[in-house]
C-alpha cells in the first residue's frame, strides 16, 4: 500500500480522469496533491486535497510539485508538444525519487502506427521504460464521456454523427479508468504493468444511439459522416492538427482495431464496467433538450 505520509500528485486534475481519480483516491481516504495550472475555484475539489500551481514547461516548478510525492498520475492537456512535456514531467519524477508513474496512455499505442496519438503514447511509454521509474500504463479506449461532445447537437437535433460506420468500439467510462488509476496508485502488485482498459462489450455507433434513446425516452439517430465532412464541422473548436489527429483515431476506429474487449476493469477492481446503457442513464440531463 501506498506510504499515507506521501501524498499522490494528481496532474490534470481538472480533466476527465484526473477528476475522476482526485475522487476515487479521497474516496479511499488517501492524501492527495493536485497539480494545476491556475488556482481553482472554491470546491473544485474534495475537501482536504491539496493544490499546488505548476506548468509542464517550468521545470522547477514540476520540482516543487513532485517534492515528497512517491507516486503520481500523469496525464497532459491535448497539445502539439504533449510527448515533451510528459517525457519532461517523467525525468523530473525520476530525479525527484517518485516511485512508481501511473500513465495515461491509449488503446493501440505502437511506434508504427498511422496514428499521431498512438505513436506519441507509444514513443513516451518507451522513454519512461527507459528511464527506470516504475510504471502501470493504462490504455483506455473511446470515453463514453467524448459523447459529451455531441451534448448541443443531441440535444437540439436528436442525432449525432461521425466516420466511422458500423464498426464497433468497446469504448469505456472514465469512471472505470479512474478506479483502475486509483488502484495503481494505491496498490502493491502493479508493477510495470500495461492495462488496456475497455468497456464491457464492442457496439456500434447505432447501438449507442439506441442507448440514448431508451435513456432520454425520445429517438436519437446517428449518421456516417465523410471525414471531410466531421472534420468541417470540428473547423472553429480545435486546431488544425487536433482535427488531423482525431480523423486518423477515427479511421483506426473504422477499420475495426478498436473493437477488442478486455478484463482489465474487473481484474483490478472487483468490479464490472459500465456499459453505455449505464453511462446514458446517468448522464442524460446533459444530453436533454432545453
Amino acid at each position: 500500500m501506498n506510504d499515507t505520509t506521501n501524498p499522490i500528485l494528481v496532474t490534470g486534475a481538472t480533466g476527465s480522469t484526473g477528476s475522476a481519480i482526485v475522487k476515487s483516491l479521497t474516496d479511499r481516504g488517501v492524501p492527495v496533491r493536485v497539480m494545476v495550472r491556475k488556482p481553482p475555484a472554491a470546491g473544485a475539489f474534495p475537501s482536504g486535497t491539496e493544490t499546488v500551481l505548476a506548468d509542464f514547461d517550468d521545470q522547477g516548478s514540476l520540482a516543487a510539485a513532485l517534492t515528497g510525492v512517491r507516486r503520481a498520475y500523469l496525464v497532459t492537456p491535448s497539445s502539439e508538444r504533449a510527448q515533451e512535456q510528459q517525457d519532461r514531467f517523467a525525468d523530473q519524477a525520476a530525479a525527484s525519487g517518485v516511485e512508481r508513474l501511473v500513465v495515461l496512455s491509449q488503446l493501440g499505442s505502437a511506434s508504427n502506427s498511422p496514428v499521431r496519438f498512438l505513436r506519441y503514447h507509444a514513443a513516451v511509454e518507451q522513454h519512461i521504460r527507459d528511464i527506470g521509474v516504475d510504471y502501470t500504463f493504462l490504455r483506455p479506449n473511446l470515453f463514453f464521456q467524448g459523447f459529451l461532445a455531441f451534448a448541443g447537437l443531441i440535444a437540439g437535433q436528436s442525432m449525432f454523427f461521425a466516420p466511422i460506420g458500423t464498426s464497433a468500439i468497446s469504448a469505456i467510462d472514465v469512471r472505470d479508468i479512474a478506479s483502475v488509476a486509483a488502484a495503481a496508485l494505491v496498490e502493491d502488485g502493479h508493477h510495470r504493468t500495461t492495462y488496456t482498459l475497455t468497456g464491457p462489450a464492442a457496439i456500434t455507433h447505432d447501438e449507442i444511439a439506441e442507448a440514448f434513446s431508451t435513456a432520454l425516452g425520445r429517438t436519437i439517430t446517428f449518421s456516417d459522416a465523410p471525414p471531410e465532412q466531421f472534420g468541417a464541422a470540428l473547423q472553429g473548436i480545435l486546431p488544425s492538427w487536433q482535427i488531423d489527429g482525431t480523423l486518423e483515431d477515427y479511421a483506426h476506429y473504422r477499420r475495426g482495431e478498436a473493437a477488442d474487449v478486455s478484463t482489465a476493469v474487473i481484474d483490478v477492481t472487483g468490479t464490472p464496467p459500465r456499459d453505455i446503457a449505464q453511462f446514458c442513464r446517468d448522464y442524460a440531463e446533459s444530453f436533454r433538450a432545453r
